[in-house]
């Protein structure tokens, strides 16, 4: 199926689209002004593009040490879980839909197309539009990736938030900035103060303590409560997946939906390894995405882990210069070659 709005997305760049968002983000509500900004980021238009664009897609994800899921194709109706707009998600699709069907003029900017979107499904659910713009643009592009047929399968498909995101955006936001008590001697500096990571993964959720200082990784292979391969292959201990813990691998690579002010700021080696794995960290001291093994907390934190991780910042973007890199552990070692071999040569697929 193509029509006038499939033709005209197709015409825009990875790099458009991180522009409209970033328009938009006075117009979207905070509770998900992170969370479609790491969604952007958990799905990227050009390393789609670059994977579709090879000869062959198998020897394209090995020799970029790809693990997990990243195409949206499997994951269309649950990939943005992890925004408070997913529950519009049926609205979403039947306003994209009547845009298909009627033919209508389409906006030439990128931005505009998302709003009018955005506009639709808040008057259909009868929310604030800043509810619904997020998932109006997750939701164009995923159209976007996948195709209309793939993206119009499922029209009755409803997310039923659980837990604290079934509560109101202005709730949710309330207590992703609280901080857990520290009780009556709190206050001292000689206490060892505990606080909560909540996660959000896409089989599975929950929130281990993390000690003040402490790197999120080293907190998460603290949690034996199950065995963590089975809801992930790509974890070893603990819910966070984790290969090494020197910035060597990309594998830890998380999204923080609150209290980013809360992490230690990002040091030379992170923002380095970051730019060489192509996960396209912003420039900002506390970023909202992390290398969970570099981050230290100094209180509560929300973060969403993302299906996938990979090495492809030189192939698919071409702005990072050789490295070398130094694993240091064994399976960071066993990770060394192949990932030697991601970050050599490659050109611009954008």
């Amino acid at each position: 199926m193509s029509n006038a709005l499939t033709n005209s997305l197709s015409r825009f760049t990875e790099t458009d689209w991180l522009a409209a968002i970033d328009e938009l983000l006075p117009c979207i509500h905070e509770v998900d002004r992170n969370a479609v900004q790491i969604w952007f980021r958990f799905f990227p238009l050009s390393l789609k593009k670059f994977v579709d664009s090879a000869e062959s897609r198998e020897e394209t994800l090995r020799g970029l040490a790809m693990q997990g899921e990243f195409e949206l194709s499997s994951q269309i109706d649950t990939s943005h879980n992890f925004l408070f707009g997913s529950r519009y998600l049926k609205a979403v699709k039947c306003a994209i839909k009547a845009e298909v069907e009627n033919k209508t003029e389409v906006p030439e900017k990128l931005v505009e197309i998302i709003k009018n979107i955005g506009i639709h499904v808040a008057e259909k659910v009868r929310v604030d539009r800043s509810l619904t713009n997020a998932i109006a643009a997750v939701g164009l592009m995923t159209l976007n990736q996948v195709g209309a047929d793939a993206f119009f399968a499922n029209m009755e498909r409803t997310i039923e938030p659980t837990g604290l995101m079934a509560k109101s955006p202005d709730k949710i936001v309330a207590e992703r900035a609280k901080d857990d008590s520290q009780g009556l001697f709190g206050f001292l500096k000689t206490i060892d103060k505990e606080y909560s990571v909540s996660y959000s993964a896409l089989t599975h959720s929950g929130k281990f303590p993390i000690i003040a200082d402490e790197e999120i990784v080293t907190a998460s292979q603290k949690d034996h409560s199950q065995n963590w391969q089975a809801a992930d292959k790509r974890c070893w201990e603990g819910p966070v997946p984790i290969e090494c813990t020197s910035a060597s691998c990309g594998t830890c690579w998380i999204g923080v939906l609150g209290g980013q002010e809360k992490l230690t700021p990002v040091a030379a080696r992170e923002r380095r390894q970051m730019k060489v794995f192509g996960y396209n960290q912003p420039d900002d001291e506390q970023p909202f995405l992390r290398l969970a093994c570099q981050a230290r907390a100094s209180g509560n934190i929300t973060l969403v882990i993302p299906p996938w991780n990979g090495v492809f910042g030189k192939k698919v973007y071409d702005n990072v210069e050789d490295v070398e890199l130094e694993p240091a552990t064994t399976s960071a070692r066993q990770l060394r070659e192949v990932v030697k071999e991601a970050t050599a040569g490659g050109e611009n697929a954008a």
